[in-house]
């Protein structure tokens, strides 16, 4: 509420609070303030400016002196301020450094982090590779020309149940994730990542990290048969698909999409462009990454005109599509109606 000589005026002036700060509750009392001029007046007036820069650095002042002296409460308000600070953070560069090293990142576990304890993570898991790795990486480096510099990846999840499947995955590998659910975190990590050219954020189904892979590479003739009999099932000839051998022989497909087409995808959906074809900006679309170490991919592998091979196909690919992003109606339909085949036809054996 704003105050001139302790006589009220009005509340929620925007030109006085910034925009981002509405959700506060509190008295300014300002007897400068000029009040017989119109609102774009007012909104262009320097005092005016420099009581609401105020009112951002005392915020922010109050915001990382909470963070060092009591950490606990911060983390207990931090969900539900964060989305204010970070459109605080897109929207006013000074009030952006002060909480830079304030700004809290919750794991996949329920425990915060600050961006500096994510990179600092991110290199120790990095710093458990084998020695032959290491090896090969230093010798990949000495060989190849001037580049720029490595960046540290952060990986995160967008909903933890929906991709609760490459969850596990990357804690069976000893890899964490933060979770960044709100509809502002793409437009805020696009915001960190220009700030700081050493850091990448990316979802944890984005790509097969080399940690989630198994000793050895699926040869050529396997991944060109699976390609083929998935396109052929499926009805799909622009399907992509790709062969690995991953460490957890229990998962048997998974679907991934490159961090950039899904930056397009909500940058598309943002603007109500969620009908066109991403491949039309460039998107490669998404990758269905079957595993060659999985036992329903080795039969269909081993019989590719078998009688079940059709609908086990199309299984697969549904529930690597489930991990992924919801089904639509149609599909969803189908995927119940083959599941309650694949239940009959266990039941007669």
């Amino acid at each position: 509420k704003l105050y001139n000589n302790q006589v009220f005026i009005a509340d929620n002036i925007k030109e006085v609070i910034p925009e981002f700060l509405l959700l506060l509750k509190g008295v300014i009392d300002c007897p400068d303030l000029p009040l017989n001029v119109s609102r774009s007046a007012l909104q262009n007036d320097g005092f005016v400016q420099k009581i609401s820069e105020y009112i951002s650095k005392k915020v922010a002042d109050k915001l990382t002196g909470m963070c060092k002296t009591d950490r606990e409460s911060y983390e207990k308000y931090w969900d539900d301020i964060s989305p204010f600070i970070k459109f605080g953070c897109i929207k006013d560069s000074k009030f952006s450094e002060k909480l830079h090293d304030y700004i809290l990142f919750k794991d996949v576990d329920n425990k915060y982090l600050t961006l500096k304890d994510c990179i600092e993570q991110n290199k120790k898991e990095d710093a458990a590779e084998s020695d032959d790795t290491k090896k090969e990486d230093a010798e990949n480096k000495e060989n190849a020309e001037k580049k720029e510099p490595e960046k540290t990846t952060i990986f995160y999840v967008t909903d933890p149940v929906q991709q609760s499947q490459y969850i596990n995955m990357f804690k069976e590998a000893g890899k964490n994730a933060v979770i960044l659910s709100h509809n502002i975190d793409t437009t805020f990590i696009s915001h960190l990542e220009q700030k700081d050219q050493t850091i990448q954020f990316k979802r944890i189904d984005a790509d097969v990290t080399e940690e989630l892979k198994g000793e050895g590479a699926a040869d050529e003739n396997t991944a060109k048969t699976l390609t083929e009999l998935f396109r052929k099932n499926l009805n799909m000839e622009k399907l992509e698909v790709k062969a690995e051998n991953l460490k957890n022989e229990s998962v048997a497909a998974m679907m991934t999409l490159s961090e950039e087409s899904r930056r397009m995808q909500d940058m598309m959906k943002m603007y109500g462009m969620s009908g066109m074809d991403p491949a039309m900006f460039g998107g490669s679309g998404e990758t269905l990454v079957l595993n060659a170490n999985n036992a329903l991919v080795k039969y269909i592998l081993a019989n590719p005109e078998g009688e079940n091979t059709d609908i086990m196909c199309k299984q697969l690919y549904d529930l690597a599509v489930i991990s992924h992003t919801p089904l639509n109606p149609e599909s969803m339909t189908a995927f119940i109606e083959r599941s309650n085949k694949i239940l009959e036809i266990l039941s007669e054996k």
